[in-house]
């Protein structure tokens, strides 16, 4: 009566969860993407292996009722083989040393003699693998022309170059040196003022006179004027081997926006120390 007892809640439980599942996968607009629903995945997997210790448990029980009843009845099993040796002798193919008799040849070198045994299957099997590899590589590449990895490379960069301005003519929160306006805002402006501080001031300047780096207040520029020169600048950086650094993999794109912004308005301003200008002067 036990037995039959968790017979049956096992299958309600089964049942259940397996109903259960299925409504949770029916949720997501993308059932088996495993990163939209992590954890009913994780329930999933934490049923099959409830279900799969079961079916395990009763194997083990039934072996064991099994080899109780055969000590019982006087029944001596033969000795099973370790299941090692099985397959390495499925993937070989050798004979046992009793048998070598049946393969040895007729052929005697100073006392050594010569097993006629067959090739491993796991390298026949390979060989005739590569054998068809090479066959589709040459229709591939040299029959039907097939583009090499260079030619691969080229388009998958050229397809992403594609997906990028595409997503770039789309997104309306994107702030790339095209797309930016001149912010004039207080709120825009100290938040420029605070970033220019921390990063910038070390080399310009709090007031923009220069020290390191030029002179942001007069109206000479060695890459250009305007807020969407100085957002580039600051974001791909300045001059090879002696400029600043490319700060956009630090910043991001909002506050580069508002630093080059906020140096705009430094212009006309009287540093307390200016440097010597630098490169041309800058007409919008």
């Amino acid at each position: 009566m036990k037995k039959y007892f968790q017979s049956t809640v096992y299958v309600i439980f089964v049942i259940v969860t397996f109903i259960a599942l299925a409504k949770s996968f029916m949720v997501y607009e993308n059932p088996f993407n495993i990163y939209e629903n992590p954890l009913v995945w994780l329930a999933l997997i934490g049923f099959v292996l409830v279900v799969v210790f079961k079916e395990m448990v009763n194997i083990i029980a039934t072996t064991k009722a099994r080899e109780l009843q055969n000590e019982k009845d006087g029944i001596v099993p033969e000795e099973p083989k370790p299941w090692l040796q099985n397959l390495i002798k499925s993937w070989t193919k050798a004979k046992a040393i009793e048998e070598e008799q049946e393969i040895i040849l007729d052929h005697n070198y100073d006392g050594i003699k010569e097993l006629d045994n067959s090739l491993p299957p796991w390298w026949k099997y390979m060989f005739y693998a590569s054998i068809v590899f090479a066959v589709v590589y040459l229709v591939r590449f040299e029959v039907l022309d097939g583009d090499t990895q260079v030619m691969e490379y080229e388009k998958a960069v050229a397809e992403a170059r594609m997906e990028i301005n595409k997503y770039k003519s789309t997104a309306t929160d994107l702030i790339t040196a095209e797309s930016l306006t001149l912010l004039t805002d207080a709120k825009s402006l100290k938040r420029g003022k605070a970033v220019f501080n921390l990063n910038c001031a070390s080399c310009h300047l709090g007031d923009g006179g220069g020290s390191i780096g030029p002179n942001l207040t007069d109206e000479f520029w060695i890459l250009g004027g305007g807020v969407k020169n100085v957002f580039t600048t600051i974001s791909n950086g300045g001059r090879d081997g002696k400029g600043m650094i490319a700060w956009n993999k630090t910043l991001k794109a909002a506050d580069i926006a508002k630093v080059a912004s906020y140096v705009i308005s430094l212009q006309g301003t009287t540093p307390a120390k200016a440097k010597v200008a630098e490169g041309e002067k800058w007409e919008e």
